[in-house]
């Protein structure tokens, strides 16, 4: 099993903790990671543009001119696609983009991201991270004194002040174990983990 140490917010080694190989060291398959992420992306699309086709815009009813003898190409509607203002031709329309894959690769995903973030040396775990009052100063002086920028933090329950605490920093998250997803993972340079959730994500995924 690998081990990594666990601190306390004053960056003390309190302890060891052991982690499941199964999800910490397991192999690292970019496509899966590929796969998931883009699902993910796919899932946060709008889906609202559209436009009008040739039975929607306004005008039309009526030939712009006679069929012959002007001189001109012959047009039955000014709602022609090819007039300025015209409908659109296959035209995007409101839609969901959203897809799923199957589960069991969605959770190797999962496993994928946190051995690969693992092997980077981009997991740092805490004991605990006790704010009884919401303060932005005090949370920023552990994050520099872990020197983290770019960061998720993975935590086991909501934590409120903690949350109102890290939501004027930029380049910080706040997520429960429950909704770990590989896009964060991916997105964020470092992932912090409090002790309690290591056994929530190593049960959801094993």
């Amino acid at each position: 099993m690998a081990v990594l140490e666990i601190y306390d917010i004053e960056k003390n080694k309190v302890a060891d903790a052991e982690l499941d190989d199964r999800i910490f060291n397991a192999p690292v398959n970019e496509n899966i990671l590929y796969e998931v992420v883009t699902m993910q992306m796919a899932g946060r699309r709008q889906g609202t543009a559209s436009t009008k086709g040739r039975s929607e815009v306004s005008g039309g009813g009526k030939k712009p001119w006679r069929q012959k003898g002007t001189g001109r190409a012959r047009a039955g509607t000014n709602r022609s696609p090819i007039w300025r203002g015209g409908g659109i031709v296959f035209g995007p329309r409101p839609r969901n983009y959203a897809y799923t894959v199957p589960k069991k690769v969605r959770k190797a995903a999962l496993r994928a991201a946190l051995s690969m973030k693992m092997k980077e040396n981009q997991i740092i775990i805490l004991n605990d991270f006790p704010m009884p009052e919401i303060k932005t100063k005090k949370f920023k002086e552990v994050m520099d004194r872990f020197e983290l920028h770019r960061v998720l933090f993975v935590l086991d329950k909501e934590n409120d002040a903690l949350g109102k605490s890290s939501r004027n920093l930029q380049g910080v998250k706040m997520l429960r174990a429950e909704g770990i997803n590989v896009y964060d993972l991916m997105k964020y340079d470092t992932v912090v983990l409090l002790e309690p959730s290591i056994k929530k994500i190593e049960g959801a995924l094993i």
